[in-house]
């Protein structure tokens, strides 16, 4: 039960943000009394902070088996890139910003998380791919590793890009190509090309 609570949470907090869900709508929407809902979290911050982490986990498992299949570094950021826009549902309500606006405590630990993940990941991208020969071999790989999600997080400054004039898929798909096409070799400027050409 407790993963249908947080399936179904996680679905309304993405859509329409978590201060606008209520814990009424969410027992509602199961079919289940708001007296049984909070049998298995006692308050909102409760299930705000278990669904955040749900979600977390949700998105990392996902992309760690798009790593297992050992695509190209290119393809793996791109097949990751469609994964977590169609779980995050574009984030249409800046949830992260209400989640850090009204639930700091959750916000910052889950930010960390965010981090550590990201990191990992481009790290291990940027290292496969100058073993593969698609990235330079004089790139930094702290330093990119750490300005990627810095772009990222900034990406989703709405007051920087708003979201009439910088739709949050055609934002991050042109933040993709910007980054890789600033590493690439030859090869890898030839498999971005070839990519974008057969996936557009």
């Amino acid at each position: 039960m407790k993963e249908k609570i947080l399936q179904k949470s996680a679905e309304k907090f993405l859509t329409l943000g978590v201060k606008s869900v209520t814990m009424d709508e969410i027992a509602s929407e199961l079919g289940m009394s708001k007296k049984t809902l909070y049998t298995h979290f006692s308050t909102k911050t409760e299930l705000i902070n278990a669904t955040t982490h749900y979600v977390f986990e949700e998105i990392s498992k996902g992309i760690n088996e798009i790593v297992d299949r050992n695509k190209n570094p290119i393809e793996e950021h791109y097949k990751i890139k469609n994964f977590a826009l169609e779980h995050l549902k574009y984030e249409k309500s800046s949830p992260q910003y209400q989640l850090q606006k009204y639930y700091p405590k959750i916000f910052t630990e889950i930010r960390k998380k965010q981090q550590k993940l990201m990191e990992d990941l481009i790290r291990e991208n940027l290292e496969k791919g100058i073993k593969e020969g698609y990235y330079r071999e004089e790139i930094s790989i702290p330093f990119i590793s750490r300005i990627y999600f810095v772009e990222m997080i900034g990406l989703k400054d709405r007051d920087l890009f708003p979201a009439d004039e910088f739709p949050v898929p055609g934002l991050i798909e042109e933040h993709l190509e910007y980054h890789l096409r600033g590493i690439v070799t030859n090869k890898g400027l030839t498999t971005l090309k070839n990519y974008l050409q057969n996936n557009n």
